[in-house]
């Protein structure tokens, strides 16, 4: 007879395409460990690997986006400036992929499921929309080069204010796409995203980390980040235990064009869940 989960809760960060890291890691850990969350939370693309992944299409969706990928040639087309086309092709691609692996009977699942918290971040009240998006992105790469945080600051003393929404309070799976996509607002990449009648801004611009949606949840947290950190950066494990890949993911986060990075990602993962299996059941046993 297994054990009971050994976490509780789980926070996946965000991180565009390098979130195929954690859906490599959750295939491996997740069943190894007998991981059944009661809560999960996620931000921008964390949050749509989260729901794929609980929905039981992650693996599906990920060959489908590697398809896709794969006959994007750019993340940028300039001669679309002047025209009614797209100039970046990630809104119609990411939309396409969650379209994809969330349908009816995904919602359904879900539903059923452990609760789904998915964050997005509000705008501050003395800036429009494109004043948000610019003043957001500039802050949020300043605190990155000047301190390389965990867990931001800027955003929160800068006006931005997070939300969280349940997932299983979505009643259609375009309303859940929605949410995803408002979670995941990053002007110019995809557009400025209205959720329940107001402006939302990524998550992230709040913290790319949202382990402050489960801190009102009893037990241990895992927490699955998307890019490497400083060592000392990280909180040693206890009631929280957090896992960042063992080399920088070789994929950037707005890379549309990329199938084989999206794979690498994906392979870190597993390879990196085998050796937190080792570390941890050898722990467990200590």
């Amino acid at each position: 007879m297994k054990n009971a989960s050994p976490f509780q809760n789980v926070v996946f960060a965000g991180g565009g395409s390098r979130c195929l890291w954690q859906v490599g890691f959750w295939s491996v850990a997740a069943p190894e460990l007998n991981i059944k969350p009661d809560v999960v939370a996620g931000v921008s693309a964390g949050a749509a690997m989260a729901c794929l992944l609980l929905a039981g299409t992650a693996e599906q969706t990920r060959d489908f986006f590697k398809m896709i990928t794969a006959y994007n040639s750019r993340n940028v087309y300039p001669s679309r400036l002047f025209s009614n086309m797209a100039v970046f092709p990630h809104e119609k691609m990411y939309r396409a992929g969650l379209r994809y692996g969330l349908d009816g009977k995904s919602l359904t699942r879900l539903k059923k499921g452990p609760e789904i918290r998915i964050t997005l971040s509000r705008l501050p009240k003395f800036l429009g929309p494109m004043g948000a998006t610019l003043y957001g992105t500039a802050i949020y790469y300043l605190e990155k080069l000047l301190k390389q945080p965990l867990h931001p600051s800027f955003g929160i003393k800068s006006g931005y204010k997070p939300e969280c929404f349940r997932v299983r309070d979505c009643e259609t799976p375009e309303e859940l796409v929605d949410l995803i996509f408002a979670s995941s607002s990053t002007p110019p990449f995809t557009p400025m995203q209205l959720w329940k009648g107001e402006p939302a801004l990524d998550g992230g611009f709040v913290d790319n980390v949202p382990v402050f949606a489960v801190e009102d949840c009893p037990g241990r947290t895992l927490v699955l980040l998307t890019r490497r950190y400083n060592d000392n950066a990280i909180p040693l494990p206890g009631r929280k235990v957090y896992v960042q890949p063992s080399r920088p993911i070789p994929v950037s986060k707005w890379d549309y064009t990329n199938p084989g990075g999206l794979q690498e990602a994906y392979d870190l993962g597993k390879k990196d869940a085998e050796s937190f299996i080792n570390v941890f059941t050898r722990e467990m046993v200590n």
